[in-house]
């Protein structure tokens, strides 16, 4: 296996001759380069005069334990995903080196399927961290496909490239957000900008349905498991096989279901409800929560083997007061849709309502936003969009001077002079205004002729 024509080199790191060769020899099977090392020492001269994609190491060893190899591997290269090799016994060494920086760990005798897994899982880990870096240092931002979330605000820029960098690994993504900022659209961004995205997209809301619906929910069920099932039930995690299982509030999850789901992840098999035979599955994993899990993993609330089981890369979706700028392309967008679903002609939104809508605090974010438009679009009269249809909080709002804005409020002309304000940011490209606007090549293409201004260009 290649990495964008590099080959993939992964460190091999066992006292035990024959386990190491039977290793490596596995690993060459599946397409990557191996070196090995006999113990922690070689190890990490080995990491600090050669570059590795990953390493695999066992804990017990005669000369520097896997342990203290790791903590200096992780000292010269953090970035770098190392996978603990351990005995069941001490798991909890190898917890701890996740918690400061390991990638994951495997229980001996080693699951040969998830090993391979998990390798790979690391080396998608790894190539998003190296996107990452490169684009700190200055390199070319890669270009993402033509995307459902709307906003081209710095914040929401940085997002959407690590969309671009992160979706077309297999990597486990934790997406984090206060309520109502948008974190399904995120998942669905990755899930179609992934190999998977012809296979299914499934959507659970863990905090919708009590612990034993829950599990059905996930796991399914077979027949006679519980009073009223009738028959027998596929869960969420089969109907994603091949596809994404998106798993929404997973912080409001109880530990019984936490820990369920945690061998799901691990082994990548279950069982239904009531039910003894064992289910392969083949699901990549997207989660959300609006809360900060490892205060919940210090508060005893959320499982520490689950949080570093789904925190292998992390999106943070910001809040809308941080993005003001994106809110009249928002306001745009969805008086649009509310104006078509409720068959009104809406020409225009009054200065005053746009400069509330700029300026308020929305504590509800986008949601909240979406809400307030479609109440105003169902109560305006005439064909302007007036503060006088927003909710009476919007309304009354203090002034705080932040984020107010000048100028027409014609839907028309703010759209007009956006798309002249993208394309001077971009320097004329079509192709990378379309993107920062949230809509396709065609159809900027299409509103450049609508509004005359292919001669700007």
């Amino acid at each position: 296996m290649t990495k964008e024509g590099k080959q993939v080199t992964i460190l091999v790191v066992d006292d035990e001759q024959v386990h190491r060769y039977m290793l490596s020899s596995m690993l060459r099977e599946w397409g990557w380069m191996c070196v090995e090392a006999d113990d922690g020492r070689t190890a990490v001269e080995a990491v600090e005069n050669a570059d590795f994609d990953a390493v695999l190491m066992d804990v017990r060893m005669a000369r520097m334990d896997g342990m203290e190899a790791f903590s200096r591997i992780h000292i010269l290269q953090p970035a770098l995903p190392v996978v603990i090799m351990t005995a069941y016994s001490s798991v909890d060494d190898a917890v701890e080196a996740m918690k400061h920086g390991a990638h994951d760990y495997l229980t001996k005798p080693l699951d040969f399927d998830r090993l391979r897994l998990t390798l790979t899982r690391a080396l998608d880990h790894h190539q998003v961290e190296e996107k990452r870096q490169q684009v700190q240092a200055g390199e070319k931002r890669p270009q993402p496909s033509s995307s459902s979330i709307i906003g081209n605000s710095p914040p929401m820029a940085e997002l959407l490239e690590m969309i671009s960098y992160v979706a077309a690994t297999e990597a486990t993504v934790l997406i984090t957000g206060e309520s109502g900022t948008g974190k399904e659209l995120v998942a669905a961004e990755l899930h179609k900008n992934s190999d998977r995205h012809d296979g299914p997209f499934v959507k659970v809301n863990c905090a919708a349905l009590a612990e034993t619906l829950l599990e059905s929910e996930l796991f399914g069920h077979e027949k006679g498991a519980f009073t009223g099932a009738d028959r027998r039930r596929e869960g969420k995690f089969v109907q994603a096989d091949g596809g994404t299982l998106f798993l929404d509030e997973i912080g409001e999850t109880t530990q019984a279901m936490q820990v369920k789901m945690l061998r799901v992840l691990q082994e990548h098999e279950l069982q239904r409800v009531g039910g003894d035979e064992t289910i392969k599955v083949d699901v990549r994993i997207l989660a959300a929560t609006n809360r900060d899990l490892a205060v919940e993993v210090k508060a005893g609330r959320f499982r520490e083997d689950l949080y570093y089981r789904l925190n292998v890369v992390t999106l943070s979706v910001p809040p809308l007061r941080e993005r003001r700028e994106d809110i009249p392309l928002l306001v745009s967008h969805f008086v649009r849709k509310f104006s078509e679903k409720n068959r009104r002609s809406v020409e225009s939104v009054t200065p005053r309502c746009m400069e509330l809508l700029v300026s308020y605090g929305w504590p509800g974010n986008v949601r909240e936003l979406e809400n307030a438009i479609e109440r105003g679009v169902i109560l305006m009269r005439g064909d302007q969009l007036s503060e006088k249809s927003l909710p009476l909080p919007i309304q009354k709002q203090q002034g705080t001077g932040k984020g107010t804005i000048a100028g027409p409020a014609s839907l028309q002309e703010a759209e007009r002079l956006l798309i002249l304000q993208t394309l001077e940011e971009t320097g004329g490209n079509k192709s990378e205004a379309a993107r920062r606007l949230g809509i396709t090549r065609k159809t900027l293409q299409n509103k450049l002729q609508r509004y005359d201004l292919n001669f700007k260009l």
